[in-house]
């Protein structure tokens, strides 16, 4: 039994040397700047797996009277998906197009080469982008230079006495309305 009592007992914890402290503020670091960068990019990486459907709803525009047979006109919209900070850039525009039938078409202010805002021109029966000379007929088909495609057009309704398109999210090339 004398020789149970003279045994040292061992140290709970192996003792911390410099090496061991430093590999370990080490690896938690590492851990620290992989979970800085990696968590966002786990972030972007998974949605565009699972893709990003577009926000969109049916938005009033205004009575059908504010709109005149064969002629087009300029109108605006509130974006519905909005945050506080958005401020007046929440406010988009479109042209209105009542044909002579009643039909509507309803046009992204935008150009479909880079986005610029285009205008309507009555006495020429044309929409024209100032950036690079894109121009429009009255129908958004593309009559001269170098836009790929014609004006992006808004699904519309009529509901009620009033018109009412479908947006929200703004088109681009790769989002088309």
């Amino acid at each position: 039994m004398a020789d149970h009592e003279h045994k040292p007992i061992p140290p709970a914890f192996p003792p911390v040397t410099r090496r061991g402290m430093l590999f370990r503020l080490g690896v938690g670091l590492n851990l620290v700047a992989a979970s800085v960068v990696g968590i966002p990019l786990i972030g972007y990486i998974s949605s565009a797996l699972i893709g990003r459907k577009a926000k969109q709803a049916w938005i009033p525009l205004g009575n059908l009277d504010r709109f005149p047979r064969g002629q087009t006109r300029l109108a605006t919209y509130r974006n519905p998906f909005t945050t506080p900070w958005d401020g007046l850039v929440a406010d988009i525009p479109c042209w209105v197009r009542r044909m002579t039938d009643g039909a509507f078409q309803v046009f992204a202010i935008n150009c479909a080469h880079l986005g610029c805002p285009v205008r309507w021109f009555p006495q020429s029966g044309l929409f024209m982008c100032p950036c690079h000379g894109g121009v429009y007929y009255e129908d958004g088909s593309v009559a001269s230079g170098p836009p790929p495609r014609g004006l992006y057009e808004y699904e519309y309704r009529l509901r009620k006495g009033h018109l009412e398109v479908r947006g929200g999210q703004t088109p681009n090339l790769s989002e088309p309305v």
